[in-house]
């Protein structure tokens, strides 16, 4: 009995060792980095899966499809592109063309291998600021070797960045990569600064790390201008996170140097692209474009800061997520929605100095994260400051726009997660046992919303439906739903969309030429005609409207009118090669071989490619011939 008893004994003992060990190695095995790594990938590629054959869409048609630049890179590099400060960026579209020309996944690969390297540049940053000395010192242990929920906290960072729906215009909007790869570079620069900061590095080490800390900023000025405040940001870490007096940091101060200058490329870039234009008012006329509405600096400022509250909402509730805000101007300061918002802005950023300030104080004893969270603070504003200052740019929001931005309002988040977690009342009435039940939630919460905001993405006529319901007074996404309706053929829904632009807008020429070009393919001529002419008086030096005028009148047998517009579009742009083509089939048609076969010949050497040309240049020859011929036969006879 006693030996029966006591091999049960055993026995049980063995099975309690199985059911102890199973669930520690498993917590053990997710709090490895490289099982982060892959769940960060994972859950990013999950995201954006439904993305890959999103068409291109907006800016898209004018930045790649239809820039020379892009398409032969030679225009990059032997012209005045070399100076732009996006030609990173452009090279990177300019490699996407060479490999695949214009098939959109690549495009969409492209991007989202940016965004998985983004998450992962997050991540690895918010470990090594775990790993500074001033927070190893103040939480008096290095939180990455321990079991506390500390090692969750940089997963989530990344979870929260690669999963929320905010990201999706940087990532799902193709030609928005200039936002996505600035950041990428920006990202790098610090990271490899920190490195080279780091302890454990080697001399030779710290000098490769400099290195390409320095090189990367170099490539992030030339991707975006948003990268202008990478050098800031750079010298607030060196000051926040590494201790040390000014005699101690003279050994890095080349280097910082080095990134201090870096800042002089984008201004520098800007004025030699303005030819002819110095100072800031180069600068000034460089970022305001031509658009819709002129937005004098401090009316785009006072516009700002009630924007910089709608992001700051966006991030905190991602819904109405919108690609072209309806957004108003605010003209004056001492409105309430602009004073309250500076109030609400003012208070965060004063709140950021107080933590920092709470932060040097030695009785203070989880003072780390309010360090932490002034940072991330300072991160979100001093980013935000190229796009949402006194420098105008003609829209006034968009969400890309928080890309870069976004980094530092995670950091902020997860390090109140953290300060919330040290607190001992916290840490004993179970507050701290549902952080991680908590955060998954809210990641698959965000990943489920920014999976169906990519839905939006699928074709144009989706993309700008959704626009127009949430700006239905704004005339572009009419504008432009209409011509996603042109392209799938659904004319009767375009001439409506063009008709609601026009209303909204009627001195502006494109909806009445697109609505031209969608009656001449109805066959309505009349009203085609009626179009193009009112696009020709509001703008006459539209070459296009001209030529399709002609092509109308030719329709209906005008052809000394059709003659006349199609000289008139040759006047306006002698390399028209269109233009040229019709003029010719005109003079065809009336008999004026002499003078088509002249056209023809323009247009076959304007561009050396044109089929159609080609044969009807042939067909003349031998109409001519044959009429020589039947001369020649009545002049026998």
């Amino acid at each position: 009995m006693g030996k029966k008893s006591k091999r049960k004994v055993s026995d049980n003992k063995k099975k309690t060792d199985k059911m102890t060990h199973g669930p520690v190695r498993s917590a053990a095995f997710f709090r490895k980095p490289f099982v982060h790594i892959l769940i960060i990938v994972a859950l990013g590629i999950l995201i954006y899966s439904n993305t890959f054959n999103a068409p291109f869409a907006y800016d898209d048609i004018s930045n790649i499809i239809n820039n020379s630049s892009i398409t032969d890179v030679r225009h990059l590099i032997h012209s005045q592109n070399i100076y732009d400060n996006r030609l990173i960026g452009n090279l990177t579209f300019a490699l996407n063309y060479q490999l695949h020309e214009l098939n959109v996944a690549g495009y969409h690969i492209f991007n989202l291998l940016i965004h998985l390297l983004n998450a992962l540049l997050v991540y690895g940053l918010m470990i090594l600021t775990f790993k500074t000395p001033y927070v190893i010192a103040y939480l008096q242990k290095d939180v990455l070797k321990t079991s506390d929920p500390y090692r969750w906290i940089p997963l989530f960072t990344a979870l929260l960045f690669v999963s929320h729906p905010v990201q999706t215009q940087a990532v799902t909007y193709i030609v928005q990569r200039f936002a996505s790869l600035s950041t990428l570079f920006y990202l790098v620069s610090l990271v490899m600064y920190i490195k080279a900061r780091g302890s454990d590095s080697s001399k030779r080490a710290r000098y490769a790390f400099f290195a390409a800390s320095i090189l990367s900023a170099l490539l992030a000025m030339r991707t975006k201008e948003i990268a202008f405040t990478l050098p800031v940001m750079v010298f607030l870490y060196e000051f926040m996170f590494f201790p040390g007096d000014i005699k101690k940091r003279m050994r890095y101060l080349l280097a910082l140097l080095l990134m201090l200058l870096t800042m002089f490329i984008i201004p520098l870039s800007m004025m030699l692209t303005q030819s002819g234009s110095t100072g800031f008012r180069g600068i000034d006329e460089l970022t305001k474009m031509a658009g819709y509405a002129d937005v004098s600096r401090w009316d785009y400022l006072n516009t700002q800061f009630r924007v910089i509250v709608t992001y700051i909402r966006l991030l905190f509730l991602p819904i109405h997520q919108n690609l072209d805000y309806d957004y108003p101007i605010y003209k004056t300061f001492f409105t309430p929605p602009v004073f309250l918002s500076f109030f609400i802005l003012l208070g965060f950023f004063c709140w950021g100095i107080y933590l920092l300030y709470r932060s040097y104080k030695s009785d203070q004893s989880n003072r780390c994260w309010y360090r932490l969270i002034s940072f991330g603070i300072f991160w979100f504003f001093v980013t935000l400051s190229v796009e949402s200052s006194i420098i105008p740019i003609r829209d006034v929001i968009y969400e890309h726009r928080l890309y870069l931005p976004s980094v530092g309002f995670f950091m902020a988040i997860m390090s109140g997660v953290g300060f919330l977690y040290d607190r001992p009342a916290n840490q004993t009435n179970g507050v701290a046992k549902v952080f991680i039940p908590v955060m998954i939630l809210m990641v698959i919460g965000l990943s489920l919303t920014a999976y169906a905001r990519n839905m939006a993405w699928s074709d144009k006529a989706t993309l700008w439906e959704d626009v127009v319901k949430k700006s239905p007074d704004k005339i572009r996404p009419h504008y432009n739903l209409g011509e996603a309706y042109q392209e799938q053929g659904r004319l009767d829904d375009a001439v409506r969309e063009y008709r609601t632009a026009i209303n909204l807008r009627p001195d502006l020429f494109e909806p009445h030429f697109n609505l031209g070009l969608v009656y001449r393919t109805q066959g309505r001529f009349d009203d085609a005609v009626r179009e193009y002419q009112m696009a020709i008086k509001l703008r006459p030096d539209f070459a296009d409207a001209h030529t399709n005028l002609g092509v109308a009148y030719h329709k209906q047998g005008r052809l000394a009118d059709a003659v006349k517009e199609y000289q008139t579009a040759i006047t306006l742009e002698p390399d028209h090669v269109k233009a040229h083509y019709n003029l010719a089939v005109a003079y065809h048609n009336q008999g004026r071989f002499d003078d088509a076969i002249k056209e023809y010949q323009t247009a076959i050497n304007l561009n050396p490619d044109y089929e159609e040309a080609r044969k009807n240049l042939r067909m003349l020859y031998q109409e001519r011939a044959s009429l020589d011929d039947a001369s020649r036969n009545i002049g026998r006879r």
